[in-house]
């Protein structure tokens, strides 16, 4: 099979992931085999590429993955062959530690990441324990259900952990892949509630998809919201917003921290202008199949309608490239096959 594989760090800016011919891998016991027809690009794996989350090497990335069970490994019995299953982040867990007994399963010290620890979905043909498999409503086509493994399901993560109540104010920072399908569970789940973006630039094309989705304000990081509010969601790789978040927080809210890695440090802060007055920070550590579950019912019924970007399988290198430099809006996504 064709598969976009990493044998080194390296910057994105060397184009280090190298198109070759690898074994189909063979089901295991209680294990699927899907053809890969789409596969998100997430800013996860800018993080792997360049070294800030270690994967294993050689490895083939990607966690936003849609297919169709090729074939079944003994003892499958969840999915026949032919149906559609989506797979994210989270590949196995060892389902028998405090964290995986207590609905946690992110946080098991055996978490197997998919496309880091395990080889993922920039191929032609991927294989997963059927119970980390997911069935995709028939509502999104392939393209469109991809950024939902990931992007979508981790946003709605973050809103969980925000603990969002209808009516309050949630800012946004950043708003690309992630941001701009939770700003659609936002509008849908809390309709009452007014949402701040905050962008690179002014006028940028993600400024733009925040107004065209229907955001009440939209500015720069650094800028000063028409009010102050009670939770916020970064999705930035930068240090930055996570100041001005909690310096533009209400007493007592929220932020929220949607990222595997930051590219650089967060600033000093000012324990008086940034954390007094109760304000909270959390961070979100990968992701619960629980979590995959409720978001793509929820997704379903509003229905998501993701903004994507199409590139080849052989254009992966260029995908990344652009999505470092935020050059497109939405999120990208590799057709396969």
């Amino acid at each position: 099979m064709k598969a976009m594989v990493l044998e080194r760090i390296a910057k994105v800016e060397d184009e280090p992931l190298q198109l070759k011919d690898v074994e189909i891998p063979e089901p295991s016991k209680r294990e699927i085999l899907i053809r890969i027809s789409a596969c998100g690009v997430c800013r996860t794996e800018i993080d792997e590429i360049e070294g800030r989350r270690k994967p294993k090497l050689p490895v083939i990335l990607g966690h936003e993955i849609i297919g169709y069970v090729e074939k079944l490994g003994e003892g499958c019995k969840r999915f026949k062959v032919g149906d559609r299953v989506g797979v994210a982040w989270i590949y196995s867990t060892c389902n028998r530690c405090r964290f995986c007994m207590d609905g946690r399963e992110n946080l098991c010290q055996d978490f197997k990441a998919t496309g880091c620890d395990e080889d993922g979905g920039y191929a032609e043909y991927m294989k997963i324990r059927e119970d980390y498999a997911y069935p995709i409503p028939d509502v999104f086509s392939d393209l469109e259900a991809a950024p939902l493994m990931c992007a979508g399901a981790i946003g709605y993560r973050a809103l969980r952990i925000a603990d969002v109540k209808d009516g309050e104010r949630i800012a946004l920072y950043g708003f690309g892949a992630s941001a701009h399908i939770v700003m659609q569970v936002i509008k849908y789940l809390y309709p009452n509630s007014k949402v701040f973006v905050f962008t690179k630039r002014k006028n940028d094309e993600p400024s733009k998809l925040a107004s065209k989705l229907g955001a009440d304000w939209i500015g720069m990081t650094g800028e000063e919201p028409p009010e102050r509010f009670e939770k916020a969601i970064d999705t930035t790789p930068v240090g930055l917003p996570v100041l001005e978040a909690l310096r533009n927080l209400e007493r007592g809210g929220r932020l929220v921290i949607n990222a595997i890695r930051k590219e650089e440090a967060i600033p000093s802060m000012d324990y008086s202008v940034h954390l007094w007055n109760e304000k909270e920070v959390k961070s979100v550590a990968n992701i619960t199949r629980r979590d995959v579950e409720e978001f793509l019912k929820v997704a379903e019924e509003i229905p998501i309608k993701p903004e994507v970007r199409v590139f080849r399988l052989e254009e992966a290198n260029d995908a990344l490239l652009m999505l470092k430099r935020g050059m497109y809006r939405g999120a990208g996504v590799l057709r396969i096959g």
